[in-house]
């Protein structure tokens, strides 16, 4: 009889770990992904409203962003910022979801009056940047005329929003808690010599089948894949998938 009981034990307890191997993985149970992977399941409330749940987008692509946020406790990233922007403006211009069957999410690691903060300061964000790359030169030392060549080629692009346009046609995903941001291993509070509360720059794109196909994790501040740079990924990802 005892010998009965133990087999009955391991057949429920090999049971009990094959239903739990197929059990979708939960915000609550997330851990960084890697290519070729599944995406795990989270659902995240947007700013614009509603909720947003990443297994609902199943036969579109995804690119999910996750900006730095905070540079410094008190200040926004800028480079994140002109990111967005050359998205929006490619979506703006070009239809880019419709053309690439595509959804483009941005998690930003902060409750919600954080993120009106961001929206706040947002047009004042790319006008900085159009500051730094037409300054006085005359005014200039040698350290501020590097920092002016740098902004040129790293800003290339020109973009002019008002307070009502931001933010713009992507959902903006608000990670309060950081479940999201902190299981997929990105959050943190030192980062590119600042101690904010913050995302390491990342960009995963998922495949219309759920698959995790293209991870970036920024090395530096200023490591970002050029806006050319992923809408060939994407296309190489659609050309795979006809």
């Amino acid at each position: 009889m005892r010998r009965i009981y133990a087999v009955f034990a391991v057949a429920v307890a090999i049971v009990a770990l094959l239903v739990l191997s197929v059990q979708p993985t939960s915000a609550q149970n997330l851990q960084p992904v890697t290519v070729g992977s599944p995406m795990p399941d989270f659902t995240l409330p947007s700013y614009q409203g509603g909720d947003v749940t990443i297994s609902d987008l199943r036969g579109k692509n995804v690119l999910l962003i996750f900006p730095r946020g905070r540079s410094r406790p008190n200040a926004w990233c800028h480079i994140c910022n002109y990111q967005h922007m050359e998205l929006v403006d490619s979506e703006l211009t070009s239809s880019l979801r419709q053309r690439n069957n595509l959804e483009v999410l941005f998690v930003l690691p902060y409750g919600r009056a954080e993120v009106e903060e961001w929206i706040d300061v947002y047009p004042q964000q790319l006008q900085d940047l159009e500051d730094w790359k037409n300054p006085d030169e005359a005014s200039l030392d040698d350290a501020g005329r590097r920092r002016m060549q740098f902004a040129r080629r790293a800003f290339p692009r020109a973009f002019t929003v008002t307070p009502e346009t931001v933010p713009g046609p992507f959902p903006i995903l608000i990670d309060g808690d950081r479940t999201v941001s902190e299981g997929l291993g990105f959050f943190t509070t030192d980062w590119g010599g600042s101690d904010a509360e913050q995302n390491i720059p990342a960009i995963l794109l998922i495949d219309t089948m759920g698959t995790v196909q293209f991870k970036y994790l920024s090395q530096n501040t200023v490591d970002r894949p050029p806006l050319e740079y992923l809408l060939q990924v994407i296309a190489v990802l659609n050309s795979n998938m006809m």
